[in-house]
């Protein structure tokens, strides 16, 4: 079934893209589809990306000692 969109901003927004890429419109929609499609599929999870990060922390040894509260709400300006 065919795609119709009947938004002059989308019209817009593929005009461009086809004049940038050399493309007509109907393969700059598709480039563009396929461009996010594959943005999506290879999105690292966050949870991911900070891995290595989670890692280094937690070789940190636990030294034992409470925090000290006043000395962080000093840092922070909350008193």
């Amino acid at each position: 079934m065919p795609l119709n969109i009947r938004s002059e901003e989308i019209n817009t927004l593929a005009e461009k893209l086809a004049a940038r890429t050399g493309l007509n419109k109907t393969a700059a929609v598709k480039l563009a589809l396929e461009n996010e499609l594959r943005r999506i599929e290879e999105a690292i999870p966050l949870w991911e990306r900070v891995k290595p990060l989670r890692a280094k922390i937690a070789a940190y040894p636990d030294t034992g000692l409470a925090a000290d509260r006043a000395f962080f709400d000093d840092l922070s300006g909350d008193y």
